[in-house]
């Protein structure tokens, strides 16, 4: 086990360190700057704004000296939020994201899997086809489309839950429903394909002809082996919806790190691209190598090589 998570992180900073690379080179070759939309700058102030930020130095330079920098933990300071460091926003930012990506995760799990092992226990049946129109309809309808009809419904026409921010439970159940509806429809759907598998094996039939009942049969024989494709999504669904859903947050007002995010595209901050794209990465890697370790705690005959 040891080895292979030693061989998993030296994979894991070949990743990083490739997805960083690429996220700056392509940063540089969108047109534009971050200077560009200030008010009434003068060339000689833009100037000036560029080698205070050693923009003004060539291209292979600047990398050279961000990744060194980055390697000792210093993402710069951003180069619209004056005065603050990449590192503190995302401190500051991430937690909010968490907890609302947190809950959404949570609320996926509690919903889509005991309703993907109703549907396959219920196969070809009313039930079935009730839920299976339910994830599908989850899939399909875009995630603006659902924040929409919530702050319509919700909070225009009935008017029970706020609108935006974040600040009471009230505040979370909007963007946790939008956040969440995704991946419950999409855990439903592996569940169901994944726990008719099951059904079908050998030792399935034998439990039943021993007479075991059937809730000790799905949830002591068949859940545990059809949970692992649903494991190998819940790691990278846990990266993204905790870094903050950029349409949700930005839609319900919510200072995350999706907001964040999407805020510094649009206004070219260079240096919190970079931040929150290698804080994402390193996220995501990570939920992989976890993924790969539970894996081996739910299923002892999987080999970690």
């Amino acid at each position: 086990m040891l080895k292979y998570i030693a061989k998993r992180i030296g994979l894991a900073l070949i990743t990083i360190f490739t997805v960083a690379t690429l996220t700056f080179f392509l940063m540089n070759m969108v047109p534009g700057g971050p200077f560009l939309s200030e008010k009434a700058v003068s060339p000689a102030a833009q100037a000036a704004l560029e080698a205070k930020y050693g923009l003004d130095k060539p291209l292979s330079q600047q990398y050279l000296t961000y990744m060194t920098d980055a390697l000792h933990g210093d993402f710069g300071e951003s180069l619209k939020q004056r005065g603050r460091t990449v590192t503190s926003i995302i401190v500051s930012k991430f937690p909010v994201s968490a907890r609302v990506g947190g809950l959404s995760v949570i609320v996926a799990l509690l919903v889509g899997i005991p309703l993907g092992c109703l549907a396959a226990t219920h196969r070809g049946k009313t039930l079935d086809s009730v839920i299976s129109v339910i994830s599908t309809c989850g899939i399909a309808v875009p995630s603006f489309v659902i924040c929409t009809l919530l702050l319509y419904f919700l909070g225009s026409k009935v008017k029970i839950l706020p609108t935006y921010g974040i600040g009471t439970w009230k505040h979370y159940v909007m963007p946790v429903i939008a956040l969440a509806l995704y991946p419950t429809a999409y855990i439903m759907r592996l569940m169901r394909s994944s726990m008719l598998d099951v059904l079908g094996q050998d030792y399935m039939r034998t439990a039943t002809a021993k007479g075991v009942k059937p809730f000790f049969r799905l949830f002591k024989h068949a859940l545990r082996n059809a949970l692992l494709p649903v494991i190998t999504y819940v790691g990278p669904m846990m990266a993204y919806t905790m870094t903050g859903s950029f349409v949700v947050e930005k839609i319900f007002t919510i200072p995350g790190l999706g907001n964040e995010f999407v805020s510094s595209i649009i206004n070219r901050d260079y240096t919190m691209i970079m931040g929150t794209t290698i804080f994402l990465a390193t996220l995501m890697v990570v939920m992989n190598v976890l993924v790969d370790i539970v894996y081996k705690l739910v299923d002892p005959r999987i080999k970690l090589k």
